[in-house]
């Protein structure tokens, strides 16, 4: 092989790269969008569908309350509402910013109930996603009018 076919090969392969890198930095915002999207969804199906398996996470009521039902069934159809919004850019920074909000005070929550453990990390996750998200103005895929 000669020098200039694989100086050829190298740029190609650097050339090529680049654009990868470029399409994978312009996606990956929509991506973190559809992912939170699809995290709070699954959680707040969950809490709607069974909220009985819930109410030992909420902060300060009785588990076995109707309070606690009431409460896990709002927090489910605001992680809806919001999944919704997130997923489709709709105010998408200030749905991230509630969404935030509302993982920080689960965290927090976690954390001093039951310390540091997956669940708390999991979350703390789903948390830095969210907080990413209330700052990003740059977004593929957006559903407007």
């Amino acid at each position: 092989m000669s020098g200039g076919t694989r100086t050829a090969d190298v740029a190609a392969r650097a050339s090529l790269g680049d654009r990868v890198a470029r399409i994978a930095a312009g996606w990956a915002p929509t991506m973190a969008r559809v992912l939170l999207g699809l995290t709070l969804a699954w959680f707040g199906y969950h809490e709607l569908m069974s909220p009985q398996l819930w109410t030992g996470y909420v902060p300060g009521v009785s588990a076995t309350s109707d309070l606690a039902i009431v409460l896990v069934l709002a927090h489910g159809w605001l992680l809806l509402v919001l999944a919704v919004a997130i997923t489709a850019a709709i105010g998408l920074r200030m749905a991230a910013a509630v969404s935030a909000l509302l993982l920080l005070q689960i965290v927090l929550d976690l954390a001093v109930t039951g310390g540091l453990t997956d669940l708390t990390l999991r979350d703390v996750g789903v948390l830095g996603l969210a907080l990413c998200l209330t700052g990003e103005t740059r977004q593929r895929a957006v559903f407007s009018s």
